[in-house]
């Protein structure tokens, strides 16, 4: 959606489409908000313009917000999420606007960009030539006669005609006196108590050989500064009819560079030093002396531009020629432009020509901010590079120019310590190193040191070692310190807002860098952007083919890797085309490429998946692809390729956390046990039972909420509708019965856990001999190390092993021992199985009565605990057997 200010009222669709916004007092409130530019306007301030001079309706509240009404579905009928641009909140109504979509807002830029310039009149006169040429006449034309906007009408019209000085002093510089002389005539006569442009023109007839006409026009001047102000002319247009009466040499037009010979450009100096690129710098170098067009391509603030520019002053000496810049990020998309462009920063007089005013010298011309004229610059450059043997050409952009010869090197964020680094380690980390000096720019007082080493590191983290979020940072710290800013991060758009004023207008905020990005991206570009932001672990080309597509998770690949789309073309090529754009980072690994977002382009993803009202459908989508995967590794996994998948999840721990927290947040029972129950094996195999034990419990109490159940059977459905598995509840239970003997035994090094497991399967199959060997020597290692839990345990078994023997005594005995060991090592779980054995051993021998008591104890022992009920062994029995019969080799 685009707004045009600058003439009278206008939007324009993104499809270039005339927007119809009716009703005046509708197209009043929208002049207002486009007036503040984004900031909020109260609602009682729009009630006075809007129905100013009138009377005010009987409920002006409600009658403002039936015009916002109407203005927000005119501006849905020129775009899906055209409405959203109008917010309202406590301060009042705000209209959600970028440079890119307003005129007035972009002329404001190109205005500070003609600022930073310096002395480059034909740079300076290029931007504001653009600039200008977004007038379609006076500012908010239609609203002339309107009070609320005379202020801004005014400001508006001021700076045009400081803009219009602007370019005919730049103009002049570079001799196009005779071009210009009507315009300045034209404006003198508009504005004809202005001296500044009275000198000017002045200049100009002076140039052109009209002395006389020159000295007429200051008599005029002064005729009426007296005869209207009572005042003489001021000591500037004074200076220049002084010069002319003494036809001055300073004057005269300046000369015009010879062919071949253009003038040599002077690069920008640098505020501040650049800090952790020294090698980076040296590897540029070598790259440009072996190739005669480098592009440096990355992510938006990651430092493209000041690398560059770093190069280029290295190599001032290699290029007696010169130097030049050109900042192509606001030149309009069109092949004279980007020429124009790049003659003025040669000093070569026609565009159209440059190639044949270059000649053999050696030069180096850096394209700065290609990616919004990618093909006008990769043209251009061709061209230039076959006319002309001597030049180099170093570009920056965030995406390749494509071009036979170009050579690429993506320049990386800064290195960032891991979160276990030493405490050196963390000081010489380039990102923190860049962070710390900023800082101490910024707040006086502030260095680094071992009281917020961590808190430093922990921001350089979060911000993904990106120099321009690191600067903008930094810019915080004096108001909110480094543990602050460390912990306000998930908010990094709001607390990130500072500009840097150094920095070009697109990138005076980190968002602002994010939205230059996202600006140019088609359609299926950005649906691929931010549904990718939903995987925090990055992503394999399969889930971006599942999960980024318009389709959904469909069928399973068999191999590591996982499920496969049925539909992969949709996203395969603007998939490419985010990687090109270095907004998306692909690695290869074992298992093929994975694609990655910065945390700052993940955030901003998700900010846009929201605004197209995607994101539950889309993590809803990444669940079950998740959920997927980890069945399809529990299947795979039994028949050879541990290994392979044990990796695969590896590389996936983060997505299947985020699956897990996200069935859990939407209460889904069904999806949560089936990833749950999927991924214990893995979760016991990587010896983090802990976080097996709280997913599992996690996921067992949203079936409590969900649907009620008794403990004989499962729950008959989710929240969601889907019907569950009728063992699924009980296959968690199961486990995390598992996981509670396992916990108590992970400290014994494994041995006594695996001899009773092996005593268990076969004393509860009816092999007793091999059930008796296998506890006994587990009741060795455990008398050996006093290990009273696990002893208690293995003394149940073998009182059972003890009744199927038909020996009561020996079994009443042995749930004796066991119920001792169990109260004495305080494991009311363990207390718990000793009373249930001894209550069956006292059934066998006759004694119900003692039988029933013990039994009720055991019940409010494992209650007291928290303890599920024990499941049901099932299985293939010698499969079992030879699983936990391998662990004894590890173990050993």
């Amino acid at each position: 959606m685009r707004f045009g200010v600058l003439g009278p009222l206008r939007v324009t669709a993104d499809d270039g489409r005339a927007v119809r916004v009716p009703e005046a007092k509708v197209r009043a409130v929208l002049a207002n908000l486009l007036m503040h530019e984004g900031r909020p306007v109260p609602a009682a301030r729009l009630i006075d313009d809007v129905w100013d001079g009138e009377r005010l309706p009987t409920r002006p509240g409600a009658a403002l917000q039936a015009k916002v009404s109407q203005l927000r579905r005119a501006l849905e009928a020129a775009g899906p999420g055209g409405r959203d641009l109008v917010v309202s909140g406590p301060s009042g109504y705000a209209l959600r606007v970028s440079g890119a979509e307003v005129d007035a807002i972009r002329f404001a830029e190109l205005l500070a960009q003609v600022r930073s310039y310096g002395a480059d009149p034909r740079r300076r006169a290029a931007l504001l030539d653009e600039a200008l040429e977004l007038w379609r006449g006076p500012a908010f034309a239609d609203f002339a006669d309107a009070p609320f906007a005379r202020p801004a009408i005014l400001r508006l019209e001021e700076e045009r005609l400081a803009a219009q000085e602007e370019r005919a002093h730049a103009r002049l510089a570079l001799g196009e006196h005779d071009a210009l002389l009507p315009e300045l005539t034209g404006l003198v006569a508009r504005h004809p108590l202005r001296e500044r442009l009275r000198a000017l023109q002045l200049k100009a007839l002076y140039r052109t050989g009209r002395q006389g006409e020159a000295l007429e026009s200051f008599e005029e001047l002064r005729r009426r500064l007296r005869d209207e102000l009572g005042a003489d002319p001021g000591p500037e247009v004074v200076a220049v009819h002084q010069a002319v009466l003494r036809q001055d040499p300073l004057l005269d037009a300046p000369p015009a560079a010879p062919p071949g010979r253009p003038a040599r450009a002077v690069l920008p100096a640098p505020l501040n030093g650049l800090i952790g690129r020294e090698s980076a710098v040296d590897e540029v170098a070598a790259l440009l002396s072996a190739h005669r067009m480098v592009t440096l391509t990355g992510p938006g603030g990651v430092g493209k531009t000041r690398l560059a520019l770093a190069v280029a002053d290295r190599l001032t000496d290699r290029f007696p020629q010169g130097t030049a810049l050109v900042e192509l990020a606001a030149a309009p998309a069109r092949p004279e432009a980007v020429a124009d462009a790049v003659a003025a920063a040669l000093g070569a007089r026609h565009g159209d020509r440059l190639a044949a005013e270059l000649g053999p010298g050696e030069r180096l011309l850096v394209l700065d901010g290609c990616e919004p004229v990618i093909e006008q610059a990769a043209e251009l450059a061709e061209r230039l590079l076959r006319a002309a043997p001597g030049l180099r050409v170093l570009a920056t952009s965030q995406l390749p120019a494509g071009i036979s010869g170009e050579a690429l090197w993506t320049v990386p964020p800064l290195d960032v310590p891991p979160p276990d680094a030493a405490p050196r380690a963390v000081q010489e980390a380039g990102a923190v190193r860049l962070f710390a000096a900023r800082a101490a720019a910024a707040a006086p007082g502030f260095a680094l040191g071992a009281d917020n080493a961590a808190a430093v590191a922990a921001v350089c983290r979060r911000l993904d070692g990106v120099p321009l979020a690191l600067e903008l940072a930094a810019t915080r710290v004096r108001a909110l310190g480094v543990q602050r800013l460390a912990g306000l991060l998930d908010d990094r758009f709001r607390v990130l807002t500072q500009g840097a004023r150094n920095a070009p207008a697109r990138q005076r905020t980190l968002r602002a860098v994010l939205d230059w990005s996202w600006e140019p991206l088609d359609g299926p570009e950005r649906a691929v952007l931010r549904r990718l932001a939903v995987h925090p672990g990055g992503a394999s080309l399969n889930a971006v083919e599942t999960v980024c597509s318009d389709g959904g998770p469909e069928s399973f690949g068999k191999g590591p890797g996982g499920v496969v789309s049925e539909k992969p073309g949709d996203v395969l090529e603007p998939l490419a085309r985010l990687v090109d754009r270095s907004l998306v980072t692909m690695t290869e690994t074992e298992h093929g490429p994975r694609y990655r977002l910065l945390e700052s382009v993940a955030a901003y993803g998700i900010e846009r998946l929201r605004e197209a009202g995607e994101h539950a459908e889309v993590v809803r989508r990444r669940d079950e692809y998740y959920t997927m995967l980890a069945e399809c590794a529990e299947t795979y996994q039994r028949i050879g390729s541990e290994g392979e998948w044990l990796a695969v999840l590896d590389t996936e721990t983060g997505n299947l956390r985020a699956a897990l927290d996200g069935a859990l947040l939407r209460r889904d029972a069904a999806l949560a046990l089936r990833l749950v129950t999927a991924l214990a094996w893995y979760w016991v195999r990587r010896g983090r039972c802990g976080e097996a034990d709280r997913s599992l419990a996690d996921a067992l109490g949203v079936v409590g909420e969900s649907t009620p159940h008794d403990d004989d059977g499962p729950s008959a459905a989710g929240p969601c509708g889907e019907a569950l598995p009728s063992d699924t509840r009980e296959r968690a239970v199961a486990w995390r019965s598992g996981l509670g003997l396992l916990d108590r035994t992970a400290p014994y090094e494994g041995r006594p856990f695996a001899e009773l497991g092996l005593g268990l399967v076969a004393r509860r199959t009816g092999r007793l001999e091999p059930a008796e060997r296998h506890l006994n020597a587990a009741l060795d290692w455990c008398g050996q190390d006093g290990f009273l839990t696990v002893e208690a345990l293995v003394l149940t078994e073998l009182g059972f092993a003890a009744e199927l023997r038909g020996a009561p005594d020996e079994a009443l005995a042995r749930h004796g021992k066991a119920l001792a060991a169990a109260r004495a090592a305080g494991d009311a779980r363990a207390v718990g199985y000793a009373l249930e054995g001894l209550a069956g051993a006292h059934a066998l021998a006759g004694d119900g009565g003692t039988a029933a008591r013990l039994l009720e104890e055991a019940a409010a022992a494992r209650a007291g605990a928290g303890a599920p009920p024990s499941p049901a062994e099932r299985g293939d029995v010698d499969r079992v057997t030879a699983a936990v019969s391998a662990a004894l080799d590890p173990a050993r």
